[in-house]
């Protein structure tokens, strides 16, 4: 449980998420995920965020995780990538985001499901618009989004989901993703599974 007093936060900006499960993934509408397990990666753009007066402003992280049923069951492992650039206070500032410990939405949900095994320093880029997105983490790995095919005609099937009592995210634009990395003894390796852009904005306001 975060400390009644704890250290105001906020964090905005844009994700993208690959993962192991069907297109659209289970979680979003409360069902388990598609292979028993959830393997996946995220990579966030921090556009406008501090932790007290620590400010996270253009910073970039990536997440890739390893839960071995649902979410929710917990036990998962976790491995952090941070930006070279990234100072020592902004990086101990996104552990307390990212592990509950401030209290929060979702991360003090979500915080406490896994552990996390390790923390690399790694140039991390992000090119293109939306669902068709690439991110690349130098050393570790790469995840590609594009849009879902009509399986018939092959032209592009857009699909975007809303979710108005989401407390990860409310609105978010499905693809199909291709991605593969290998950090801190993790590794994640897929083709053409769940891939969704969002925008995110968070905070353990009241």
């Amino acid at each position: 449980m975060a400390d009644a007093v704890a250290t105001k936060w906020t964090m905005k900006g844009r994700v993208l998420i690959a993962c192991n499960c069907d297109w659209g993934c289970p979680c979003n509408v409360n069902a388990l995920p598609t292979k028993g397990n959830c393997e996946g990666g995220w990579t966030w753009e921090i556009e406008d965020g501090a932790v007290g007066d620590v400010k996270l402003n253009g910073l970039y992280l990536s997440l890739y995780a390893d839960w071995p049923k649902a979410i929710h069951e917990g036990n998962g492992k976790a491995a952090f990538i941070v930006d070279p650039a990234t100072s020592d206070k902004q990086v101990e500032a996104l552990a307390q985001i990212f592990t509950g410990k401030l209290g929060g939405m979702p991360w003090e949900v979500l915080g406490p499901t896994f552990e996390v095994v390790g923390l690399t320093k790694a140039k991390i880029t992000v090119e293109g618009s939306g669902r068709s997105s690439t991110f690349r983490i130098e050393g570790i790995g790469e995840a590609r989004g594009d849009t879902l095919k009509n399986p018939v005609t092959g032209e592009d099937h857009i699909v975007n989901v809303d979710l108005p009592t989401g407390f990860i995210w409310k609105k978010g634009e499905v693809g199909q993703g291709t991605f593969h990395a290998a950090a801190a003894g993790l590794s994640v390796d897929f083709q053409k599974t769940n891939w969704i852009y969002y925008q995110y904005d968070w905070s353990n306001a009241a």
